[in-house]
Formats: C-alpha cells, sequence, structure tokens
C-alpha cells in the first residue's frame, strides 16, 4: 500500500500552486486536496499553516515550535535554513521516501500477543549472543498459545516482521541479520551484530537504549565509516559522511526491495555517485535526518 497524499489549504492560497508543481516533479501518486477557512476546521483537519502537506495522514513537516493550527500561510525553512513559500523538490522526495518506508515497517509490526512474544524473543536472541535463536529456544514462548513455533514464524515471515530462509531458519529480524553483512554494530561494547541496511543500523541504539557502535563502509570506495551513539550523543566519521535511501521498484519484502539500497557513504558525491552507477532513485539523508529515520523505525521496539 503506497502512501496517501493530501494538501490541506485556505481559499485562493497562494502557495498552493507551487506545492503541487513541486510534488509532481516527485510523485505519481494521486493528490487531494481539501480547503480549509476556519481554525477549528484547521485543528480537526491538522493543517499547521497554508498549505500543509499530509502523507497517510501526518503532518511532514511539523514543527513543535509551531503556535498550533490556524487557517493563516505557513512558512517553511529549505535546506540553507532561508524561509520559503513551499518544501523544495528535494525536501519533498526526502519526506515521500521517509514515510513510505516508515509506513512499510510499521504495518510490519506484529499484533497478536503471541507473535509479538515470539518476536519480542527473537529480537532478545540478537541482543544477548548476536544470532538468532534455534526454534526449540522458542518452543517455552509459545507453549500455550495453541499455535506451534513453526505456524507463528510463518506468520512473522508472511508479515515481513521476519525473513525465514528456505530451511525455515530465521534470517532475519529486523533491523539483525543473521549473516554478515557491511553495517556491523557493537552493542554496548560488548556482543557484535549484523545490521540489516544503515538505517537499520542507526536505530539499534534507540531500540535498546544502549550505546552503540557501527562500524560499516563506503558502498562505493570502501572507505571505512564509524557512528558512535552514547548519552544521546553521535559521533560521526567523517564527519562528512551521509546515507543513501533508496529503493528498488517492486513490491516484497524490505530485505528484498531496499535494504541492499540504503548504505553508508563517505560524503555526498561518493553516494550520488553510486546512486546513478547502481540506477537506484532515492535521497541522501543528512546525519540528522538518517538518526531520526532509524529512532522512528525501531525506537517503539525496545
Amino acid at each position: 500500500m503506497r502512501p496517501t497524499l493530501a494538501i490541506l489549504h485556505v481559499p485562493d492560497c497562494p502557495n498552493l500552486a507551487p506545492m503541487l508543481a513541486h510534488l509532481r516533479q516527485v510523485t505519481d501518486l494521486p493528490i487531494a486536496t481539501q480547503e480549509i477557512s476556519t481554525t477549528s476546521e484547521a485543528a480537526a483537519a491538522g493543517m499547521s499553516g497554508s498549505p500543509t502537506l499530509l502523507v497517510n495522514g501526518v503532518d511532514v513537516f511539523a514543527d513543535p515550535g509551531q503556535a498550533g493550527y490556524g487557517p493563516a500561510c505557513r512558512i517553511y525553512r529549505d535546506q540553507d535554513g532561508a524561509v520559503v513559500p513551499v518544501p523544495s523538490v528535494a525536501q519533498l522526495r526526502q519526506a515521500l521516501a521517509t514515510a513510505e518506508l516508515t509506513a512499510w515497517r510499521n504495518r510490519a509490526h506484529p499484533r497478536d500477543p503471541a507473535e509479538q512474544a515470539v518476536h519480542r524473543a527473537i529480537l532478545r536472541a540478537f541482543v544477548d549472543t548476536g544470532r538468532p535463536p534455534a526454534h526449540s529456544d522458542l518452543d517455552p514462548v509459545t507453549e500455550g498459545s495453541g499455535r506451534g513455533t513453526t505456524e507463528i514464524l510463518t506468520a512473522l515471515h508472511d508479515l515481513d516482521a521476519i525473513r525465514l530462509d528456505r530451511a525455515g531458519r530465521i534470517a532475519v529480524a529486523y533491523p539483525f541479520s543473521a549473516t554478515p553483512t557491511r553495517h556491523r554494530v557493537w552493542i554496548g561494547g560488548g556482543v557484535v551484530v549484523h545490521a540489516m541496511c544503515a538505517v537499520d543500523a542507526l536505530g539499534i541504539a534507540a531500540m535498546l537504549g544502549s550505546p552503540t557502535r557501527i562500524e560499516s563502509a563506503d558502498a562505493t570506495t570502501g572507505q571505512p565509516i564509524a557512528v558512535t551513539m552514547a548519552a544521546g550523543r553521535t559521533s560521526w566519521s567523517p564527519t562528512a559522511a551521509v546515507v543513501f535511501l533508496g529503493a528498488r521498484s517492486g513490491s516484497g519484502p524490505s530485505a528484498t526491495c531496499c535494504c541492499d539500497d540504503v548504505n553508508f557513504f563517505a560524503d555526498q558525491t561518493t553516494a550520488r555517485d553510486w546512486a546513478a552507477h547502481q540506477e537506484v532513485s532515492g535521497q541522501i539523508l543528512t546525519q540528522a535526518d538518517a538518526e531520526d529515520l532509524g529512532t522512528r523505525l525501531f525506537g517503539t521496539l525496545g
């Protein structure tokens, strides 16, 4: 399911047309528009000034410092901090890519209590040992649920909360990989795990509330990249490092469609070169944006 887009605006808003024009450069999704005339209508619809873009009903440019809802012109800031009437094409592209990935992963969260319990046990095994549990390790968790371990693991696989290999073994439990990847993560200076992608690696600290050190490499040059996250502070080396958020066309599990295309790069130039060579569409994320996305995806799993 792809994102839904809606623009909330006041009557005769001069910035509605530029917002629509920028969005049409980014996506071919249908874009609904809704006219808002009163403060009560703005509050009910979630409009923080005109125009407001909602992606899946969420204001993707929400600013905690904004002064509430209202039918007035909205002020945006571009990548350089300058005041602009609408977000840039690059800002919109990043917002939509982030929203789509967030919605994709949120849909994969198990809701069934037995599936939740097994999912938590799998994640805990990775954190404690760096490896996935065997089926027999999960039997005590599924006992009394009325469902067998294999049945629940299959349900989690179908949900894309985990991935099973052809032998039915746990190969992936986002953000963790059972096999080595280019993204190694030290948890609290002890256990070493492998993350499925750069954003997954960044989300582990938020998920666990523990310090982590990520060691990866530029996907173009092989230059080492390290990210240390501890006590609410993050240190990147090299300091110009970025994350490229990309996805192949088509549908399927995250492990197949996007994980290979979400990587660290030493700088924006190598990220652009890699994306052009691989013919992958996507967006370069700043360090702050990449950290925020990791937190949004995995901060609720701990």
